[in-house]
């Protein structure tokens, strides 16, 4: 019989700290979400990259007052990791925008299941370009989370020849070469989130999680408002609550961020990746909390299926054995 004494319960927390932040960033995110959803319900819809520009403009605000007493380099970084803070910023970016992109000819659920394959590129990422360990079993938890994504979004290309399966919410949008261009910002932003997550964990503690956001944030402000000026995108002007909405993502975004950051650089790629897909349980619950959807049978299955995949992560992932200590931590 396993002796329950060990680890103690702060061990375990010691131990998991990162992924905690990490899931901790999920909640967030999937606030983050929700606002952007309303948001774009409003009569004067805004154009992604000026949702971008002010998000952004608020975290690298909120940045430099941080830094500002007492970290160094504020603004530059550490010299001796520049080069990936730009790396971070640029591919940061990408990985953003083209999940807006992507929703305006996606349902959510498409978009979800496409975009859930970042956690799987970036740690193969990290196990080739950083040298991280990555386990069969961690490997298997993650191709599980990613069925367990699958049920609960049910997206129409893979469910939608099952009558009563596929939501009538996730009805196709636009045309099929819309969808298609879409599938492509899908990827682009799979592609960039993988090089974004790898570079964090490349950087390591050698720069303040502020120094990884500030590079972040001030790239996206830069390439969004280069971009809408060489397109000549119209800035809109929304109505108060819409301003009261772009503020909200912009806090929401500046702790998803700031989270995530202190999470990446304290795990493995390969097992904080595996906390992201904890984002999934969230939007579902307030989903229902907010817009009223009561989640299927699948997308409780699948939800299972996730949160047993990442608990298994947690438990196996530096040998704690699976007691009544790390029962508790998973259930908080």
């Amino acid at each position: 019989m396993p002796n329950c004494s060990q680890p103690s319960f702060p061990d375990v927390i010691a131990s998991n700290v990162g992924m905690l932040f990490i899931i901790s960033a999920q909640l967030f995110s999937a606030c983050m979400y929700v606002s952007v959803k309303i948001l774009n319900s409003l009569e004067t819809p805004v154009h992604a990259l000026q949702v971008i520009i002010i998000r952004m403009a608020v975290t690298f605000m909120c940045c430099v007052i941080y830094m500002s007493v007492g970290i160094p380099d504020p603004i530059t970084g550490p010299k001796d990791v520049r080069s990936l803070l730009i790396i971070r910023g640029i591919t940061g970016f990408f990985g953003l925008y083209g999940v807006y992109l992507a929703l305006q000819h996606l349902s959510v659920a498409d978009a979800t299941v496409l975009i859930f394959l970042t956690p799987l590129t970036t740690a193969v990422a990290g196990s080739i370009l950083l040298k991280e360990s990555y386990s069969a079993n961690q490997a298997v938890a993650g191709v599980c989370s990613l069925l367990g994504v699958v049920l609960v979004t049910r997206p129409p290309f893979l469910f939608g020849f099952i009558p009563g399966i596929s939501d009538g919410g996730h009805m196709p949008e636009g045309t099929p070469a819309e969808r298609l261009a879409a599938v492509g910002a899908c990827m682009m932003s799979v592609l960039g989130n993988t090089g974004a997550y790898t570079s964090i964990r490349a950087i390591g503690k050698r720069a303040h999680p502020m120094h990884v956001l500030t590079f972040f944030s001030l790239w996206c402000t830069i390439i969004s408002s280069l971009w809408m000026s060489v397109s000549n995108i119209p800035v809109v002007y929304p109505t108060p609550w819409g301003w009261v909405l772009l503020l909200i993502v912009g806090v929401f975004g500046f702790v998803t961020q700031t989270l995530l950051t202190m999470g990446l650089q304290r795990e493995t790629v390969s097992r904080g990746v595996t906390g992201m897909y904890t984002q999934v349980l969230f939007a579902v619950m307030l989903e229902r909390l907010i817009f009223g959807v009561m989640p299927s049978l699948l997308s409780i299955v699948g939800a299972a299926i996730i949160m047993s995949s990442a608990l298994y992560v947690v438990v196996s992932g530096h040998g704690a054995r699976f007691c009544c200590q790390t029962f508790v931590l998973i259930c908080i």
